[in-house]
């Protein structure tokens, strides 16, 4: 028997004043997108926005539904359209951000299994990393290298062979 240990490396910043330029814009208008997710049940609301490899943004926000499973996060939403609008061009960045109108917004929060499934699965199939951004509307901000590395032990392409 051997032990075996995961870890991962991330940023954190204080808040989105200390992120470059362009890392804080991102996480700016992701803020700015949870207004638009529909979120009647939840009232927990995200925008996600995508920096792409060609300098294209698009974006995404969590879409609820009264029959609970129908639902789709920011995340997923943002990853559709991506794949729709541009389908041949990976995702450089990501910056995702949420607005709970019953509670605070002022802590990351990181993307739920389903998420996290469907970023690897766009990394894997770029060959790309994709950074992430999280923040809530205010306070710290996270930024984690790549994907990948909130999915340890993932189930890829590469198992299905």
């Amino acid at each position: 028997m051997s032990h075996k240990q995961y870890t991962f490396h991330f940023e954190e910043y204080d808040s989105v004043e200390e992120l470059a330029a362009g890392d804080a814009a991102l996480l700016k208008e992701a803020r700015e997108v949870t207004e638009i997710a529909y979120a009647p049940y939840s009232s927990f609301k995200v925008g996600a926005v995508a920096r792409l490899a060609n300098g294209e943004k698009v974006i995404g926000s969590n879409q609820e539904n009264a029959s609970y499973p129908v639902g789709i996060c920011a995340e997923r939403v943002l990853l559709s359209a991506a794949s729709a609008l541009h389908p041949a061009v990976p995702v450089d960045t990501i910056a995702i951000s949420y607005h709970n109108l019953h509670g605070s917004s002022d802590a990351p929060v990181s993307p739920c299994g389903l998420c996290r499934q469907s970023l690897l699965e766009h990394e894997t199939r770029f060959s790309h990393p994709v950074r992430i951004i999280l923040s809530g509307m205010e306070g710290k901000v996270l930024v984690i290298p790549a994907a990948s590395m909130l999915l340890p032990l993932s189930f890829t392409r590469e198992n299905m062979k």
